[in-house]
């Protein structure tokens, strides 16, 4: 008999499961990105599942029967994860990995999901960029970086992804499978923005390369791009 699993909490059974006091992941000695990129990752969704089941070639499957058991089952199907929990799955990856406080220290979400999905899992990296005509470049998820904009006050993610995207010269090579964003974070003193709105779909035909576009002024396919 496999592994038991649970489906990614959906519309009612999401509202019913993970809305209330004590619900969540419980927050310990730093853990907040941590329990963020693991909210994210698997308490609404399923494309990451393979994570939890699929014997990649460097998979440790200690880390994945923590991660699968103490942590995402618990979460789909109580809406809840002790403390305890990720201080066992960052325990392992402080044994893991070449830093010696993923226990106690707050990282950034990138470190985290870089260890356990390449050195830890083994996972082909999710996305292929390209800035500027140079050679692509494969990474596990993006880092929204933006000047100030006076216009966006409370801005949703669409804009931000699209206006990061213009101002580094990035493109998509391909449709991802899997697109992680990270938002623009400057720490506990100083905040971009005080909140954005989450865009429930994103529109990534402006991010693609070579992809057919159509003219802002007559629709039909354009030729150039501003």
């Amino acid at each position: 008999e496999g592994p038991e699993s649970f489906p990614p909490l959906r519309n009612e059974a999401a509202v019913r499961v993970l809305q209330g006091r004590m619900k969540g992941i419980q927050g310990h000695c730093n853990s907040c990105y941590m329990d963020a990129a693991l909210f994210s990752l698997f308490s609404c969704t399923s494309v990451l599942d393979s994570m939890l089941f699929m014997p990649f070639p460097l998979c440790d499957r200690n880390v994945q029967g923590i991660l699968r058991d103490e942590i995402v089952n618990p979460l789909r199907r109580n809406g809840f994860v002790r403390a305890s929990s990720v201080m066992h799955l960052r325990e392992q990856l402080t044994d893991k990995g070449q830093c010696s406080s993923f226990t106690n220290a707050e990282k950034d979400p990138e470190e985290f999901l870089n260890l356990i999905m390449q050195q830890i899992l083994g996972i082909e990296p999710l996305l292929k960029l390209q800035s500027g005509g140079q050679k692509e470049q494969e990474c596990y998820c993006y880092q929204i970086f933006m000047d100030k904009q006076e216009d966006l006050v409370v801005p949703d993610v669409q804009q931000l992804v699209e206006r990061s995207f213009l101002s580094s010269d990035l493109k998509l090579v391909e449709i991802p499978s899997c697109f992680i964003i990270q938002m623009p974070r400057f720490g506990k003193e100083y905040k971009m923005f005080s909140k954005i709105i989450p865009s429930l779909e994103l529109d990534i035909t402006d991010l693609l390369l070579d992809s057919p576009r159509e003219c802002c002024l007559c629709g039909d396919v354009a030729t150039l791009e501003c």
